[in-house]
């Protein structure tokens, strides 16, 4: 199936004014693109360390809006006439820029699933990671297998931070453990842990979609939910969170989240943590690397035991003194 693009060539300034113009034209899902750099807050809870180099910002910004190519040629030109007229409204109180209107099309895709054709299984260590709609390879017939299925929460195992952290939790975990993960994604740290022998785990998440997919993923992997509860919240915040998950009880913290996020962790961690626990952190691009080291060392009550990295990654584990 095909669709009708059109992208209209307009302002920073006025993005906001077209957007709701549309939208209250019963057009939904628009684009926008424009050079203006994400703030702390656009990124917070978002896999981003680095932000995107961009252009610089000349106040110029581009929206897109898409109709079905079924749609009577009759109602798309009463509907752009309406988009005309709603531009030359609002550049009586705001610029609007060129305000021109280009047509296009576009086919239809699947952005949401697409990506699953270069998902394929992919071993960490003695593990076996794979996708649940793939077979098992038959070379890793023996091995301890993770079946996951991230949707759009982070954590498919194939990232570098990922598997730093994987790794970890299979040189530490011992058999009984408790674990907390820390912005679990798709569960898949909480579930290595109760795979390689840990006697139960929780997850933590801010986005409650992130939680449906991790729940989801326990299951698929035979973990049942007493063993691997994971709830939405903020456990930095929280302070029902943080009693809900426990105090002074868990043998490991893992958290592969951002290096921001981590430096705040520093400071909650090791209320979860029994004394000699380890703090297991990822998502540290090296270039934070030495902040978040001097994190831990504002707090004595950190011992840094071990800094990994793979490609531009960092993992850094701490023990609670």
């Amino acid at each position: 199936m095909k669709w009708l693009k059109y992208t209209i060539d307009t302002t920073t300034a006025a993005v906001d004014f077209i957007s709701e113009m549309l939208n209250e034209l019963g057009i939904e899902g628009i684009e926008i693109e424009d050079n203006v750099p994400l703030t702390e807050a656009d990124t917070k809870g978002m896999f981003i360390d680095i932000l995107p180099e961009l252009p610089p910002d000349e106040g110029k910004a581009r929206v897109t809006f898409y109709l079905d190519e079924d749609k009577p040629a009759a109602e798309v030109e009463t509907l752009l006439a309406q988009v005309r007229e709603g531009l030359l409204e609002t550049a009586c109180f705001v610029e609007i820029g060129a305000g021109t209107i280009t047509a296009g099309e576009t086919e239809d895709k699947d952005w949401i699933n697409n990506w699953k054709e270069f998902f394929k299984p992919f071993t960490v260590g003695d593990i076996l990671i794979k996708p649940t709609w793939e077979e098992v390879p038959p070379e890793h017939a023996g091995k301890c297998r993770i079946e996951i299925d991230p949707g759009t929460a982070f954590g498919s195992g194939s990232h570098e931070t990922t598997q730093l952290c994987i790794r970890q939790l299979q040189k530490y975990v011992k058999p009984g453990c408790r674990v907390l993960d820390i912005g679990t994604g798709s569960g898949i740290l909480g579930i290595a842990a109760v795979k390689l022998g840990a006697g139960a785990a929780f997850g933590t998440d801010l986005d409650e979609n992130a939680v449906a997919t991790a729940i989801e993923n326990a299951a698929v992997n035979g973990i049942a939910g007493e063993r691997f509860p994971i709830v939405a919240g903020n456990i930095l915040e929280e302070e029902a969170l943080q009693e809900q998950a426990g105090l002074e009880c868990y043998d490991i913290v893992a958290a592969n989240i951002l290096a921001p996020v981590i430096i705040l962790l520093t400071g909650e961690a090791d209320r979860h943590l029994k004394p000699g626990g380890l703090f297991i952190t990822s998502g540290i691009i090296d270039t934070k690397e030495d902040a978040v080291k001097a994190a831990f060392a504002t707090h004595p009550v950190w011992e840094i035991v071990e800094t990994i990295h793979q490609g531009e990654w960092v993992c850094i584990t701490a023990r609670k003194r």
